[in-house]
């Protein structure tokens, strides 16, 4: 993997994330955070969208990008239903 590879991912991660964190609690997590919940989203969206069998976007960036955001707000929600809302 080159160096433009891992920059592309991070970069994809940290849009995704943000978008994520955006639309569930109206405020992003940190350039880490919004990179970590990106790239795990982007695992977790990949795979919901794959067994939903839905495709969402032309664009092979885009259609990273809204995934990632996709599986990011999942995993949120899932955190915020075991920690109650809390942000500590």
């Amino acid at each position: 993997m080159t160096l433009e590879q891992i920059v592309v991912i991070l970069l994809i991660g940290a849009a995704a994330g943000w978008l994520g964190s955006f639309l569930f609690k109206g405020r992003g997590l940190g350039v880490v955070g919004n990179i970590v919940v990106g790239i795990l989203g982007s695992f977790v969206g990949s795979w919901l969208l794959a067994k939903l069998n839905v495709s969402i976007g032309s664009s092979p960036i885009v259609n990273a990008i809204l995934t990632g955001a996709i599986g990011a707000f999942v995993i949120l929600f899932v955190i915020n239903l075991f920690t109650g809302g809390r942000r500590d």
